[in-house]
């Protein structure tokens, strides 16, 4: 973990819980009280998508979120299984195991970020430690407001937050996603007013992007190959003034259904890249 959160993470004690992460934004939000997990889902993918929090090794690896290794659960003897209700079809065999803590971070029309922040006091009561939570939410609202004072130049212009899949495509994250809800947290305001369904938008056109031609475009987990060479030959990507403007940039990878961690991870790179001033 880095900033605020890595100084408020604390050590694991011999007392400390032993718990087993289904769900990423629950494993996010764990390790930013700092409880390491004993066992997580899909840590090969987490680590590269998610990039943060840093997992160490001795996490053993339970497989897919939709389909756990329930044996091998069983055998890291958890005290406490955390996950969320899209997995909620085998909370019965994880409930056999362990008790099971579940949260949901995600609704459409609802602001994720106060979600994992719930979540955060949620799972701090649940092990008996109240003020890390309080402790790592004073952090991140610090943290959060340092990075909003740095950014007020960049309130100017309205910003695209988009995830490119292919050449002719993007999806865009509303106000209902974490990148949307912390974004408005950093004072700036979201360019996609279209509708979105469990945080972003299905793959849109990209001619979905010129009626804001004062926009920035951030592209969120950077550009696939074959995508980015096509863009490079798009008459119509290239003619968008943001674009044509240089007022477009890639950030690296972050789970866009992450939990606090996530949010300040996007704060974090958007906030860099901005300053550098790659987007304009």
């Amino acid at each position: 973990m880095c900033g605020a959160l890595a100084s408020l993470a604390l050590p694991a004690r011999a007392d400390t819980p032993r718990v087993a992460a289904i769900d990423w934004a629950m494993l996010e939000t764990a390790m930013a009280l700092g409880i390491v997990p004993v066992a997580a889902c899909e840590l090969i993918r987490f680590r590269a998508d998610a990039v943060t929090p840093d997992l160490p090794q001795s996490v053993v690896d339970l497989g897919l979120r939709s389909a756990p290794n329930f044996e091998l659960l069983q055998l890291t003897r958890p005290t406490l299984i955390l996950s969320s209700p899209w997995y909620g079809y085998i909370e019965p065999r994880l409930s056999a195991i362990a008790p099971v803590f579940s949260q949901t971070f995600y609704f459409a029309d609802k602001d994720p970020w106060q979600k994992s922040i719930e979540a955060l006091h949620g799972l701090a009561g649940q092990l008996g430690i109240p003020e890390t939570a309080n402790q790592v939410e004073a952090a991140a609202l610090a943290e959060l407001a340092q990075m909003r004072e740095t950014l007020a130049p960049f309130r100017d212009r309205p910003v695209y937050i988009t995830q490119i899949g292919d050449p002719r495509h993007f999806r865009a994250f509303g106000a209902d996603s974490m990148f949307g809800a912390v974004l408005s947290l950093l004072g700036l305001t979201n360019a996609w007013d279209g509708s979105t369904e469990y945080s972003f938008a299905a793959p849109v056109p990209l001619e979905r992007l010129a009626p804001k031609p004062d926009a920035r475009i951030i592209a969120v987990s950077g550009i696939p190959a074959v995508a980015e060479q096509g863009l490079r030959n798009s008459v119509l990507w290239n003619r968008l003034e943001p674009v044509a403007q240089g007022r477009f940039a890639t950030i690296g990878n972050i789970n866009p259904f992450g939990g606090l961690p996530a949010g300040l991870r996007f704060a974090r790179l958007l906030t860099n890249a901005l300053t550098q001033g790659h987007a304009g």
